[in-house]
């Protein structure tokens, strides 16, 4: 078993493998990860999705998000109103305002209204053969995933990042993953 320093030095590892990608590489790597993502939508019926604004190199889906409502799914974002509780989420469309929630994560503004997406896209610093996500080590989407109903987890992440650890007890397996 990795103890928690060997998971801390293997996030930093990837999220430097990330980030030393090239801008063309990365922005068409990010492509296909938005078609796959687009196809695996219509697939799966989704009506609200539970998306995620890009830190720290991870792929950029936010070109296809402004396509979503037009297609009939309302992207809603996660928002951490308190450490070590559940995301929760708010709806959200280009331009909307942001400001820093409870985990330092820049999130929508207007928290009046949260809403339970059908699908949830985990943004992956790591994932491994099992369908686990190596995240930042928050537990955010440990716990929403944790709650019921369930949404649909659908990992995201570039093939680069694919690694090996073990799932600690507390981690819960995405339903998908799509990469590069």
């Amino acid at each position: 078993m990795k103890t928690s320093t060997e998971k801390a030095d293997l996030r930093k590892e990837l999220i430097a493998a990330r980030k030393a990608m090239s801008v063309d590489v990365k922005a068409q790597a990010d492509e296909r990860i938005a078609s796959k993502l687009s196809a695996w939508l219509d697939a799966n019926q989704v009506t609200v999705l539970g998306a995620y604004l890009p830190m720290a190199g991870e792929p950029d889906l936010t070109a296809l998000y402004a396509t979503l409502p037009g297609r009939g799914i309302q992207v809603v974002m996660p928002v951490v109103l308190e450490k070590n509780q559940p995301l929760q989420f708010v709806e959200w469309q280009a331009g909307d305002a942001l400001e820093r929630d409870a985990s330092g994560t820049l999130a929508p503004t207007n928290r009046n209204h949260f809403v339970k997406p059908d699908a949830v896209l985990a943004p992956c610093v790591g994932y491994n053969d099992a369908q686990y996500r190596l995240g930042y080590g928050g537990g955010y989407f440990d716990r929403t995933l944790a709650q019921s109903p369930r949404p649909l987890a659908v990992g995201i992440a570039y093939s680069i990042t694919k690694a090996d650890f073990p799932a600690d007890v507390f981690d819960i397996p995405l339903d998908a993953i799509l990469t590069d």
